[in-house]
């Protein structure tokens, strides 16, 4: 008879113990499959693909039979199937189960390309994709602030895939990985030990494994061996921790490492199940005697017979086995407890079947149209049937725990954090010490006890691992060329910026006030610049608008007392009144730019100077086009007189302001001025301004108005000559000759100044502007009619020579 040294895993018999459980309970309960008893078969892959499908072969057609659809047992069909737990042997048996619509649900394959339903489409799992395993792992790495951390995976396609998504979750959460190395369980000692050295020199004080503990088993030996310390280890859930993973004392390795699980929920009375077990109990489970001699170093009269597997006696073992030994609290330390990660899963999946089969049979929640079978009829459903259940189907543990499929047949992505903490008398205890939930929001996404984690110092200090020291305050952390982002250089904030803390990336702009102190590790109080109502200069152009405001209303009102005098009934009337009321808001709009630039005041000052000045030189223009026209028209057969009238220069006015006015508006809504602090052109103090926004609205603006001035200027300048002893044309001349020297000199001078002054610029260019046009156009006509009424008359403006040479040649 051939002897086989058995690879007996506790972690992996608390799996099937946990079936086992679960059917138990099942059947005793009366609510769920009443009056039906489940049954199991259980099967070896001995992590092998070729035996895991051949076992489902044997599953799908019957014992020692291989030919799926053939299948001729004397027992009801099959519902379908737990397992695996590695992806590895999940996917060639999801695709047997798949082609033949039988549900398969794993309890521990997180492959993420199982959720893929064109290929797997009969595969479910109690356990999330490794897809959010990933993100959870590259939380818990930043939980810790671990900025350099080496990875171990499987030599497969499996563990590569599964390392290069986790390395991007890691780099993309802001930590690097220092190095990836890969390992088998068939590769030779000395590269195996090659990899082990590698990690013992290198700065990273964190590796994370991701790979099945069967590959990680020599390596992990090979570090006790080399007594490697003061490391970290990180297990995926891809590995099973349990001290069965090495010999003798080398699992003392894994004390303080950690490890992520899917969600685990208590499991009424499995504990109390697993105090009754004997051998005696249970003469069908081929493991139970492994177990017990396991447990209790000791060995059975006679050989187990299992077909081809004989339990061979140890060296050493003398007390043989009773049988009725007591699993007392010591021996239950062997199951573990306090983890029960996986076995939790599979437990869930075999309740999963039970409440599937119950709505079958049933015919509950009005699906038996969908099932088309008849209710009593539990030898006669099919795969496909139960496969349609369990993909919507939802209930609840029996501690409340709600149990759903999404559309790709996976569990909820919730994960336990898990501890290894070994004991001074060598007692391996797996804590769990926090929970990673993507759906829980808020900032909790990711809880941990830190007090209740135990490094591997023994501290509960949360160790540190980096590539670079974190800089000290008033620095940053700056990348070197060619290396990840973890290794840095320390250079000092900019101008205007602040640190103060250390390890940071970036330098802190100061507040809008504030100003960095010599060590740019604190911001100090600086001083604000604008026009302001309480500075000289300000207050000097207060009173000038202020007094060229009050002689603009005194004009206004010379004009209205005698508004039924020639001079002012010449030229049009009512233009003139629109032009001192233009040059009135003209001069209002000074206090626009003077005081703390606001909102309101930054997107109305230059769009309402802009438009009021429009409307003064339109008024200008119209002024001089009528001088013109009125002393063509003198002539009886001019051509000019039909272009006299009240609507002409209404609309010259109107049209000419109107472009002003669509440039105003386009600039508002594409590229609005808005109050902006200039904290760079002085170091000392904010310059508090208007950012104007496009500046080619801005010059478009002056350009417009400059072209308005530019054609009243040439206009009146070629009318200047015209007869009579009053010629405004020549007024309008001066005056406009006034106002573009102004705007001329005020470009060079807006451009070269910065703060308030340049602010005060463009206030002393629109009060020159405005009084050049109120003093010359005005004041000769008031210095008339108050000094010399004798010449308003109209007889005197027109001249009588001019008038009857006119007449006679007509």
């Amino acid at each position: 008879m051939l002897t086989v040294k058995l690879l007996f895993n506790v972690r992996y018999y608390r799996d099937l113990l946990a079936m086992v459980f679960a059917i138990k309970e099942i059947n005793e309960t009366p609510d769920l499959l009443p009056n039906i008893t489940l049954g199991f078969r259980i099967f070896d892959s001995c992590m092998s693909e070729s035996r895991a499908i051949e076992r489902v072969l044997n599953l799908l057609s019957g014992e020692r039979v291989t030919t799926p659809g053939y299948r001729c047992p004397p027992h009801p069909p099959l519902a379908g199937i737990v397992g695996e737990t590695m992806s590895s042997l999940s996917v060639p048996m999801a695709r047997i189960m798949g082609a033949l619509h039988y549900p398969q649900i794993s309890h521990g394959s997180v492959l993420s390309s199982l959720s893929d339903k064109l290929q797997f489409s009969s595969f479910l799992r109690t356990v999330p994709p490794s897809t959010f395993q990933n993100m959870a792992l590259a939380q818990l790495v930043g939980h810790f602030q671990w900025a350099w951390v080496g990875m171990i995976v499987s030599d497969d396609e499996l563990g590569l895939q599964g390392g290069q998504a986790i390395r991007r979750g890691i780099e993309d959460s802001g930590s690097c990985v220092a190095f990836m190395e890969q390992v088998n369980l068939r590769y030779s000692k000395e590269k195996v030990h090659r990899i082990a050295e590698m990690i013992r020199g290198h700065a990273s004080k964190v590796i994370i494994f991701h790979s099945p503990e069967v590959h990680l088993k020599m390596l992990l030996q090979t570090l006790h061996t080399l007594k490697v310390t003061g490391k970290v280890w990180v297990f995926t859930a891809a590995v099973t921790i349990t001290p069965g993973l090495l010999d003798n004392q080398a699992w003392r390795i894994l004390n303080g490492s950690l490890g992520i699980a899917p969600y685990t929920d208590h499991m009424i009375g499995f504990e109390e199940f697993l105090h009754s077990l004997e051998p005696m109990r249970y003469p069908d489970d081929i493991f139970i005697k492994i177990f017990w001699k396991k447990a209790f170093h000791c060995d059975f009269k006679e050989a187990n017979r299992t077909k081809d597997v004989v339990v061979p006696r140890q060296e050493g073992e003398q007390t043989l086995c009773s049988g009725k030994e007591a699993l007392d609290e010591k021996v239950m330390t062997l199951f573990e407890m306090n983890d029960l990660s996986y076995t939790y899963q599979s437990y869930t999946a075999v309740y999963a079947f039970a409440h599937a089969l119950n709505i079958l049979i049933n015919c509950t929640s009005g699906r038996r149209l969908v099932t088309k079978v008849a209710c009593d009829d539990i030898n006669n459903y099919q795969p496909w049937q139960i496969l349609h259940l369990l993909k919507t189907l939802r209930f609840k543990t029996r501690t409340g725990e709600e149990i759903s499929f999404d559309a790709n047949g996976d569990a909820p992505a919730t994960y336990d954090i898990l501890n290894v903490q070994i004991s001074q008398d060598e007692e391996f205890r797996v804590v769990k010490v926090g929970k990673i939930d993507p759906s829980a929001g808020g900032g909790r996404d990711i809880t941990v006890q830190a007090g209740a984690i135990l490094w591997s110092d023994g501290s509960s200090q949360v160790p540190r691992s980096v590539c670079s020291e974190s800089c000290p305050p008033g620095c940053r952390q700056a990348g070197r060329e060619g290396e990840p982002v973890c290794c840095f250089d320390c250079v000092p904030c900019s101008q205007g910026e602040v640190s103060n803390s250390t390890g940071t990336v970036k330098c802190l702009k100061c507040p809008e006030s504030q100003w960095p102190n010599n060590r740019h590790d604190q911001c100090i109080q600086k001083e604000f610049e604008y026009l302001s109502y309480d500075k000289p200069l300000g207050q000097t152009l207060t009173i000038a608008t202020t007094l060229l405001t009050f002689f603009n209303i005194c004009v206004f009102g010379i004009f209205i007392k005698y508004r039924h005098t020639p001079i002012v009934k010449a030229n049009n009337r009512g233009l003139s009144y629109l032009l001192l009321l233009a040059l009135q808001f003209c001069f209002l709009c000074a206090f626009l730019f003077i005081g703390p630039p606001k909102t309101i005041t930054c997107m109305l000052r230059q769009p309402i100077f802009g438009v009021i000045f429009s409307i003064s030189v339109s008024c200008v223009l119209a002024k001089t086009i009528l001088v013109v026209l009125a002393f063509k028209a003198t002539h009886p057969c001019s051509s000019a007189r039909k272009w006299l009238g009240p609507k002409m220069p209404i609309c010259i006015v109107f049209f000419c302001s109107l472009v002003q006015t669509v440039i105003c508006t386009v600039w508002l809504v594409n590229s609005p001025p808005i109050p902006e602090l200039n904290m760079k052109s002085y170091n000392e103090k904010i310059i508090f301004e208007c950012n104007e926004g496009d500046t080619i609205f801005f010059y478009s603006m002056l350009g417009y108005l400059g072209l308005l001035a530019t054609v009243s200027f040439i206009v009146a300048f070629l009318s200047r000559n015209l007869p009579g002893s009053f010629n405004e044309a020549k007024l309008i001349t001066f005056s406009m000759l006034v106002f573009v020297s102004v705007w001329i000199s005020f470009i060079p001078a807006y451009l070269s100044t910065r703060g308030k002054y340049m602010v005060a610029v463009e206030v002393f260019a629109i009060l020159c502007s405005s009084a050049g046009l109120l003093g010359c156009i005005f004041f000769p006509k008031c210095y008339i009619i108050l000094v010399r009424p004798d010449s308003n008359t109209r007889g005197h403006l027109v001249g009588k020579a001019h008038l009857t040479s006119k007449q006679k040649e007509c």
